[in-house]
């Protein structure tokens, strides 16, 4: 069983890594670069200002936490333990991937930090508003485009987003579940 999913691992990656074409290949960089979405975080604090001026704080800093506890699971715990090669640094795939630029990364790739904090950003929220507005679900198509922009480019495989997004969907459950006991403490 164990070897017929990294197959199906290796041929998802495999697969979509070779849609490459010259315009999408930039779409996905623009995606992957984390600078690109700066515009997107100044936006979350603009709003979460406007609408909940009262816990703006404490809401800043549980999405905060959510994330950099994501991250550090991801990047100092799971890959170090794991030690899976990313594709691009697998000598037996890297000759028939399809690599735009010099993005490889670190050596070990499992999870994808990038799908484990842009799920736990849209998870944390998506609990934390998306009663009020139905179209906060956007940023879980947001989280799942950066993600699909990794295998795109080589540099995960499909596992390592799956993986990733679920990571971040648990930690942003478990931090919005200790914002709102704090929330309850402090407001109410």
């Amino acid at each position: 069983m164990i070897a017929f999913l990294k197959a199906l691992d290796i041929q998802l990656l495999l697969f979509i890594n070779g849609l490459h074409q010259p315009l999408l290949d930039k779409v996905m960089l623009f995606l992957t670069y984390k600078y690109t979405w700066i515009p997107l975080y100044v936006g979350i604090i603009f709003f979460i200002f406007v609408k909940k001026r009262k816990e703006y704080w404490l809401v800043l800093l549980f999405i905060i936490g959510a994330v950099i506890c994501s991250d550090l699971v991801a990047s100092s715990l799971m890959k170090p333990y794991f030690q899976r090669l990313r594709p691009c640094h697998n000598l037996d795939l890297n000759t028939v991937l399809y690599l735009v630029g010099d993005l490889c990364g670190g050596r070990f790739g499992f999870v994808s930090s990038h799908a484990a904090n842009t799920f736990a950003l849209a998870t944390f929220f998506y609990l934390y508003v998306g009663r009020e507005y139905n179209w906060i679900e956007v940023f879980f198509i947001w989280a799942g485009f950066v993600s699909l922009s990794r295998v795109y480019l080589g540099v995960h495989y499909p596992a390592d987003i799956a993986v990733g997004a679920l990571l971040g969907i648990v930690v942003a459950i478990v931090f919005y579940s200790l914002f709102k006991q704090a929330q309850k403490r402090l407001f109410h």
